[in-house]
């Protein structure tokens, strides 16, 4: 990966697209990624409205009913355009139905999808999975929060990092092998309001498990040592989704 030095000679990465690793052993790379944007609105009386205004513009997205709030709502919508966001959808929102919401700022989350270097199958997992799991209707169920770690951990000797990580991974793929709970995990420096640092979504057939899952997360070495904050969370469950034409 190409680099360039600073003047106090500290390597600056210049070379930014997503790598992974095919089964052979082989270096992929994708400068293909999706953005995802999430906000909440109070006052969401008239669901069938919003669900006929949502199709008929054809956006993909997720519209979820609010745990939390009897006339809330939360829209999850996906773009690899991020000019989307500050354009079709910014009009999309400012007229028909979503224009008489009550927007929850507080709940707004950005992010895009990345690679860790080592996905076999590079563009699926930074856009296709993510896209699929957030549409699936056998998993309506979704837990969506931001978070940010603590300054200590970007000290850290990469490798000790490395193992943090593979702790959380190895939980998440095992409630996924289950059919438990499966994760979109989004980068979001510099997008987030908040300065956070990613957004989770956490998705489930069953609130049940998703509540299980962040509780053994709570308990790997990376949360409970070196997450300085998460949330707010918002929990919902999936009134509509984009269908997602099958080939």
């Amino acid at each position: 990966m190409p680099e360039m030095e600073t003047k106090k000679g500290a390597p600056v990465v210049t070379d930014l697209r997503e790598r992974g690793r095919a089964a052979d052993g082989s270096v992929q790379f994708s400068e293909r990624r999706l953005f995802m944007s999430f906000s909440a609105f109070g006052g969401a009386r008239d669901f069938p409205r919003l669900i006929k205004t949502l199709e008929a513009a054809k956006i993909p997205a997720a519209l979820y009913a609010d745990l939390h709030d009897p006339r809330g709502a939360g829209l999850l919508t996906m773009s690899e355009d991020p000019s989307f966001f500050v354009g079709e959808l910014r009009k999309f929102f400012n007229a028909g139905p979503f224009a008489d919401l009550e927007l929850k700022p507080s709940y707004a989350m950005a992010g895009r999808t990345y690679a860790l270097g080592h996905e076999p199958n590079l563009d699926d997992w930074l856009v296709d999975r993510p896209r699929r799991v957030a549409l699936d209707p056998e998993w309506p169920w979704a837990v969506w929060y931001p978070l940010r770690r603590t300054g200590a951990f970007a000290a850290l000797p990469a490798e000790e990092q490395t193992k943090m990580l593979r702790e959380h991974g190895a939980i998440g793929h095992a409630f996924g092998s289950a059919g438990l709970g499966k994760d979109i995990r989004l980068d979001c420096h510099g997008m987030d309001p908040a300065d956070n640092d990613f957004v989770i979504g956490l998705l489930g057939q069953a609130l049940h498990p998703l509540s299980v899952l962040v509780a053994t997360m709570r308990k790997t070495k990376q949360t409970s040592g070196y997450i300085e904050h998460m949330g707010p969370f918002f929990v919902g469950k999936a009134v509509w989704q984009f269908k997602e034409k099958r080939s």
